[in-house]
C-alpha cells in the first residue's frame, strides 16, 4: 500500500511538472522573467540578504542572525535529504524541459525553494508588515523552479516545508 501511494504521488508530481513547466514552448521573455525570479533564491542573493543588513545602522543584529541560521540549517537539511533520497532531476526523465542548467544532479527537495523561503520567513517574523511581499517572493522562487524545468512540484513543496519548519523551530 505504501509503495502504491508513493508511486501515485510520483506520477501525479510528474504530470503536474509536464503541465506547468515552460520547456521549449515558453517565450523568451517569459523564460527571462522566471530566470530573474529564480536568481532571487541563489546562494549569492540569499547570503547577501542575511549579511548586507548587518552593515546598516541601526539594524537588529539578531534578525540577521536568525535569518542566517534559517538559511544554513535548511541548507544542511536539504543537502542531506538530497543525497539520501537521490531523486534525479526532471531533465533525466524529460529531456528538453529544463530551460536552465541544473545546479546538481538531485531534485528532491529543492534548495532554491528552501533558501528563499527560509530567509523570507525569518525576516517576516521580525517585520510582520513585510510578510506578504517577502513570502510572495519566496513562494515565486519555488514556482520558478518548476516553470524552468529543474524541479518537480513536490520537490518545491518539500523544500518550502523544510524552510517553514526550520524558521518555526528557530522562533520557538
Amino acid at each position: 500500500m505504501r509503495a502504491s501511494l508513493l508511486h501515485r504521488l510520483d506520477r501525479r508530481d510528474r504530470d503536474l511538472f509536464l503541465r506547468w513547466s515552460l520547456g521549449s514552448e515558453g517565450s523568451r521573455i517569459r523564460r527571462r522573467v522566471w530566470i530573474g525570479i529564480t536568481a532571487l533564491g541563489s546562494a549569492v542573493v540569499t547570503i547577501a540578504a542575511v549579511t548586507l543588513p548587518l552593515a546598516l545602522e541601526p539594524w537588529p543584529r539578531d534578525v540577521s542572525i536568525r535569518a542566517a541560521l534559517a538559511l544554513v540549517i535548511s541548507h544542511l537539511v536539504i543537502q542531506v535529504a538530497k543525497r539520501l533520497i537521490g531523486r534525479p532531476r526532471p531533465s533525466t526523465a524529460h529531456p528538453g524541459r529544463a530551460t536552465i542548467a541544473n545546479p546538481d544532479r538531485f531534485s528532491f527537495p529543492s534548495g532554491h525553494s528552501a533558501s528563499s523561503l527560509a530567509v523570507a520567513l525569518a525576516y517576516a517574523t521580525a517585520f510582520p508588515a513585510l510578510t506578504l511581499p517577502l513570502v510572495t517572493i519566496g513562494l515565486l522562487v519555488g514556482w520558478s523552479r518548476v516553470m524552468l524545468g529543474v524541479h518537480y512540484p513536490g520537490d518545491v513543496l518539500a523544500g518550502q516545508c523544510i524552510a517553514a519548519l526550520t524558521v518555526l523551530a528557530l522562533v520557538l
